[in-house]
């Protein structure tokens, strides 16, 4: 029932029966078209019924539309009638939702159909009712099915322009008619008219002479949004074209200049009109009215932007940073941005008075997703940074300042490239000094925001790149993103040098030096000198590493420029780091790296500005280098003048290849002053590279050049300036091959040029390949041979004091200087003759060296005969010396006690027993005279002095060794100083080191040996006090075992002559007493002595110190010995205390194998011989000889061998073995003792220096 009754309204019953069934329409609603022609203009028929039968059909025409167009599209004539049906319809309402559907469906009917016939005829129904209407009143349906048309079909818009031009008069009658309805249908139509290029042309002049005021009033007035939102429309679409911007804004221009003189005329302006719409609170206007601004300023920001300026509309602008819509924000940074373009915009304050709000937008912007919004935001900050005049301090506070710089560093930090490299444009423009002067300057918030910045770069820079072969394509995009990456890096380093240029304005401000806010006692963080240290931290850890991996993939010319001129500010930053940077970046191959960019990049004149840069970088590095070097002493104010001139003048002029450099070195040709000075250039540059291991050519074809150019220096009669001739001389020393010697021309050459200087150490470089190339030539060897060793030794840093007094075998690897030395002088000994002169002539500081290198070098080098040639030109020194200041030689001693201590040293490096020969008793008798001349006092003479005559007493044959002894003994002057020296021993304070009466107690006791066994004629005797010598054994002093060891020796020799030397004369220490009758059998010594002396042998013993064990022991032999021959009671007494046996056992109680020491062994060995069971049980003799028995003989040294031989013969002699057993295992010992003695083991070194000492280990031991 309700789809009949449906039909029935739809259907025109009166009508219906007389149409043909294919205007009814098989889809549902089922409608018949010719129903709705018939219905629509009758009168009869309710709008009610009208407006739904039209809304059926409306519905029908949008989902079926296959079916209707065709039905229709069959009779122009069909479609004729319903377009003017429908029109009337639409002229005839009244009601506003019936019209927007007529006008929806005629729109729908004249796009569908697409007849010829149609538009013209609704335009022209459209026409025809404008121009019959007495008033605008009702126009306004068909001024919006105008509107809506030219919209649905934008091609109208010139057909309209074209063939019903005066429907422009009607549309200037509606816009001035006070409907606000009609005038937003007039500016729609408008609006769509002026989108077309070609009707927007063609009404230009009506615009000008018609629409431009009427339309402007207008905008101002609008009260309605639907008004102000066409209206808007209308200007955005204005706004395309620069003659339409240019007429509106001259309109303004002149409304303004009429309000100036008389007030106002009654026109409005277009910055007013917008300004007012910015103010409104309807944020569509707001954005309307930006997108405006924009829309002008975008034609020409210089001709426009001054009247929005002037309108104070930046300050609204930056009112609406503030917003919480991302549209209005953005809208408003668009307009800032091109109002920055003029400078207007910056004298009139708005930065300042906006600044603020920038940045809390950018704070909040970075906040929200909106990558355009943070991309716009920085865009509009890095402008306002970068334009803003020097004189008009944009940041008003050090707390703005500091908020604008963690923007940039959160802005920098973004993930999204495009933000991150406005940030970096921004961070550049922000780091300017009158945006930091603000006191006090955050130096600590610059420092956060460069690492940002920094590590951002780096991070995007080690992003893998893509390298699969895929082709062309490919390839490109591999170099959009090398580039992409240069480009960022590129930002990255401009703000990096803007940074560097901040601590260098800042350093001439003492108010930026430091924070004055900062407390004394706070670290200095927040310093100009902290900040500058940083950024050489900085750049050395980040900006280096990443330009070096960039240069692998691609080298860009203008990131070199940047690059380097940070290098070069970096030098005048941190001044007092210039020198350690210099030497830094030489190390890296910075020269090599320099040199390829002029090479490639700067010949002729292609990119000037690069090589300006390059030349002024390298110019300041070799500079600085030259400066402070570190193998050469430093330059004076004069001879860097001329380099500085040198470097000035050459640098630019080079950008050739090393080749071609070498080739320029090279000529031998006549060479003119310019490209001589171009030669001193490239020579210090090959110089300065070969100092920091910077290979730039090879070393032959280098050598070669520099050979070529010495000569040619020669030919021409020139003499190099010094820097030039030590960078020659250093270069030929480097690149010298082993086997390949200087031609002599070339050496000759070099000789002269050194003798034309004042002093070596002008073109010195401490080097062990120049010191090798002066000594390697004979003609540079002779003249400046002793003056290059001296200057080699003053620049050793070691005083190689680690190396003295240590056995060769014991010594560390010598450093690689010392080690080449070593090398020159195997090679030729002669050369130590120079450094015997060295440590005659030298200061003590440098003479030390010498002697230590010296002494090294011969215990190292035993198989160097060179003993003779040092003693014979000492002996030429010392003779010298004492026949040209006679008896005060000690006035001109010099260097004297350091060659006596090497004169010491000569003999130990040969422990074979030789004959002494003339020259060795020339020695011993010189020698003996110098002491003779000394003090005791004068302990640095007499301590190698006397350790050289004791090894002459010793360290040679049996009659070599009486020879020696007569010689010595016959200076007077000797003996009498050894006496003197003797006696000082009890003295306290002033007596000498206890070393040199060490020595003076074992001479003693050599010559009394010697004389005594040789029968030698005595010139002088020396007295000895044996008390004394008795008390000092018995308590000895502290730290002392090397003397108590002499002692000992000196008294066993006494007691071994039984007191009855002809040398050496005992005496009393003062008035004794009485002596008891059983004492006198063994005057000198009294019974409370001899018990005294042994418990003080016992005492050193329980030391365990093997030296003075050896002479302890030893001593006791000879006492024994001594007691026996004079009181047997007195021997036995001694041998068989009770004390001998705890010391036996503690000294058994040393280790395993104890009992097998040479000492315990003759210690024990005096005991059975003595008979002192008590002490040493026969027993325990057997455990002694079972326990040799099974030990490693072969491990025994020679001196072990031989005093257990020594027991085991004690042992057999004194009969206590007495079983067969022992008997065979003593046999089998003593056996195995012959063969090993036999055998071909070396003896141990029996010379030794211990402490400043020559000791013979024989003579304590023995």
């Amino acid at each position: 029932m309700a789809v009949r009754d449906e039909e029935a309204v739809l259907l025109f019953k009166r009508a219906h029966y007389r149409h043909h069934p294919r205007w009814l329409l098989p889809a549902c609603p089922r409608l018949c078209l010719a129903c709705v022609l018939e219905l629509l203009p009758e009168p009869g028929v309710s709008l009610v019924r009208k407006k739904h039968v039209l809304s059926c059909f409306r519905d029908v025409l949008l989902r079926h539309t296959s079916l209707v167009v065709p039905l229709l599209a069959q009779d122009h004539r069909v479609c004729i009638h319903f377009i003017r049906t429908l029109f009337g319809l639409l002229r005839s309402v009244e009601d506003g939702s019936t019209a927007d559907l007529c006008i929806e469906v005629l729109i729908q009917l004249t796009t569908q159909l697409k007849l010829e016939q149609t538009i013209p005829c609704l335009l022209d129904e459209c026409h025809k009712e404008l121009c019959n209407m007495p008033s605008m009143r009702g126009s306004l349906a068909t001024l919006t099915l105008l509107g809506k048309l030219v919209d649905a079909i934008p091609a109208l818009a010139d057909k309209l322009v074209m063939e019903h031009r005066d429907l422009m008069e009607h549309l200037v009658r509606g816009l001035v008619y006070p409907s606000e309805g009609v005038q937003a249908s007039v500016c729609y139509l408008y609006g769509k008219l002026y989108s077309s290029p070609t009707a927007a042309e063609v009404l230009s002049g009506h615009f000008r002479e018609k629409l431009c005021p009427l339309f402007l009033s207008t905008l101002d007035g609008a009260q309605t949004k639907e008004l102000q939102i066409n209206c808007l429309g209308l200007l955005r679409q204005l706004l395309k074209y620069d003659l339409f911007v240019s007429m509106i804004m001259n309109k303004s221009a002149l409304a303004e200049s009429a309000d100036g003189v008389e007030g106002p005329p009654g026109e409005t302006t277009l910055p007013l009109v917008l300004k007012k719409l910015l103010l409104s609170r309807d944020e569509i206007l707001q954005v309307a009215s930006a997108h405006c601004i924009t829309a002008v300023l975008v034609h020409s920001p210089a001709k426009h932007a001054p009247a929005f300026i002037h309108a104070d509309i930046p300050e609204f602008l930056f009112e609406h940073l503030s917003a919480s819509s991302e549209v209005l924000i953005w809208s408003s940074y668009n307009c800032l941005i091109l109002l920055a373009e003029e400078p207007l915009f910056f004298s009139k304050c708005h930065t300042v008075y906006g600044i603020e709000s920038v940045v809390r937008s950018l704070q909040g912007s970075l906040r929200m997703n909106n990558t355009e919004l943070h991309k716009q935001g920085m865009l509009l900050f890095a402008e306002i940074l970068t334009r803003q005049p020097e004189e008009i301090k944009l940041f008003t506070s050090s707390a703005m300042c500091r908020d604008a710089g963690r923007a940039l560093q959160q802005a920098v930090s973004s993930p999204v490239l495009e933000v991150a490299m406005e940030a970096v444009k921004a961070i550049s423009a922000f780091l300017r000094k009158d945006h930091q002067s603000a006191p006090p300057v955050q130096y600590r918030e610059l420092r956060s925001l460069l690492e940002a910045m920094l590590h951002r770069c780096a991070d995007f820079s080690q992003i893998p790149l893509s390298r699969r072969p895929l082709g062309r394509a490919s390839s490109r995009d591999l170099e959009k993103a090398i580039l992409r990456r240069g480009t960022f890096l590129l930002s990255t380093l401009e703000g990096f040098r803007n940074a560097c240029r901040l601590a260098v304005e800042f350093q001439s401000e003492p108010s930026a030096q430091e924070n004055p806010f900062t407390a004394p006692s706070a670290e200095k963080e927040d310093t100009l000198e902290a900040f500058s240290e940083f950024l050489l931290s900085v750049c050395d850890s980040a900006c280096i590493p990443m330009v070096m991996r960039h240069l692998e993939q691609a080298t860009h010319p203008a990131l070199m420029e940047v690059f380097l001129s940070i290098l070069h500010s970096l030098f005048v930053i941190v001044p007092h780091m210039k020198e350690k940077f210099s030497k830094k970046l030489a190390a890296s191959s910075f020269i090599r790296l320099t040199l390829e960019l002029k090479a490639r990049f700067c010949s002729g004149l292609s990119h000037s500005a690069l090589n300006q840069v390059c030349s002024s970088f390298l110019y300041y590095l070799c500079t600085n280098l030259l400066s402070a070097p570190e193998n050469t002493g430093p330059p004076s104010q004069e001879e860097l003048s001329a380099v500085s001139e040198v470097l000035q003048h050459g640098l630019p002029q080079i950008s050739s290849r090393s080749p071609e450099s070498l080739a320029l070195l090279s000529d031998c040709q006549y060479v003119e002053a310019a490209a001589r000075q171009r030669q001193f250039c490239i020579l210090l540059l090959f110089y300065l590279a070969y100092m920091h291991e910077d290979r730039l050519v090879s070393k032959a074809d280098l050598s070669v050049a520099v050979q070529s150019f010495l000569l040619s220096l020669q030919a021409q009669g020139e003499r190099p300036p010094l820097v030039v001739l030590r960078a020659s001389i250093y270069l030929l020393a480097i690149c010298q091959d082993k086997d390949d010697a200087l031609d002599e021309a070339v050496v000759s050459a070099i000789r002269k040029f050194l003798e034309g200087i004042t002093d070596l150490h002008l073109i010195y470089a401490h080097h062990p390949l120049l010191l090798r190339f002066f000594l390697l030539y004979p003609e540079l060897m002779s003249r400046f041979g002793h003056r290059v060793l001296e200057l080699w030794f003053s620049w050793e840093e070691s005083s190689y004091e680690e190396l003295d007094d240590v056995p060769a075998a014991g010594q560390p690897t010598l450093p690689a200087s010392l080690a080449a030395l070593f090398h020159i002088l195997r090679s030729s000994p002669s050369i130590l003759l120079i450094l015997l002169d060295l440590i005659s002539s030298s200061p003590v500081d440098i003479a030390r060296k010498v002697l230590i290198v010296l002494r090294t070098f011969l215990r190292r080098n035993e198989d160097v005969q060179v003993g003779g040639l040092i003693r014979g030109h000492f002996l030429l020194i010392l003779q010298h010396l004492l026949v040209e200041y006679g008896d005060s030689p000690l006035e001109a001693l010099g260097n004297l006690p350091l060659l006596l201590s090497l004169l010491s040293v000569l003999p130990l490096r040969n422990e074979s027993e030789q004959e002494l020969d003339s020259m060795a008793m020339k020695l011993l008798h010189q020698v003996s005279k110098l002491c003779g001349k000394c003090s005791p006092m004068d302990m640095d003479i007499l301590q190698p002095s006397f350790n050289f005559l004791y090894w002459s007493l010793h360290q040679t044959t049996l009659g070599s060794q009486k020879r020696a002894a007569a010689v010595l003994l016959s200076s007077t002057a000797l003996i009498k100083l050894l006496e003197k020296t003797l006696a000082l021993t009890w003295a306290g304070e002033g007596s000498p080191r206890t070393t040199l009466l060490c020595s003076a107690w074992l001479l003693t006791a050599s010559f009394s040996a010697q004389q005594h066994d040789g029968s030698l004629q005595v010139h002088q005797t020396l007295s000895v006090e044996l008390d004394q010598v008795l008390k000092a054994l018995s308590f000895p002093k502290k730290k002392a075992t090397l003397l108590s060891a002499a002692l000992l020796r000196f008294l066993r020799t006494a007691l071994q002559q039984s007191f009855s030397s002809a040398l050496v004369t005992l005496v009393p220490s003062g008035a004794q007493p009485l002596q008891a009758p059983e004492d006198t059998v063994l005057a000198p010594l009294g019974t409370s002595q001899v018990l005294s002396l042994v418990i003080g042998l016992q005492n050193l013993l329980v030391q365990k110190d093997p030296l003075l064990s050896h002479a302890c022991v030893g001593c006791l032999e000879a006492l024994l010995d001594y007691l026996h021959a004079r009181s047997p009671d007195m021997a036995q007494h001694v041998a068989s205390q009770p004390w001998n046996r705890f010391l036996l056992f503690t000294l058994l109680d040393a280790g395993e194998n104890s009992f097998l020491r040479p000492e315990i062994l003759r210690l024990m060995t005096l005991f059975v011989r003595f008979q002192s069971s008590s002490v040493f049980s026969p027993e325990e003799v057997g455990l002694v000889l079972q326990g040799a028995a099974l030990a490693d003989l072969s491990t025994l040294s020679n001196t072990a061998l031989k005093a257990l031989r020594g027991f085991l013969l004690q042992v057999q002699s004194m009969g206590l073995l007495t079983d067969h057993n022992m008997a065979q295992t003593l046999q089998a010992s003593l056996e195995g003792l012959s063969s090993r003695a036999s055998s071909a083991q070396p003896p141990l070194q029996d010379m030794l220096c211990l402490g400043g000492v020559v000791v013979s280990l024989s003579h304590i031991r023995d």
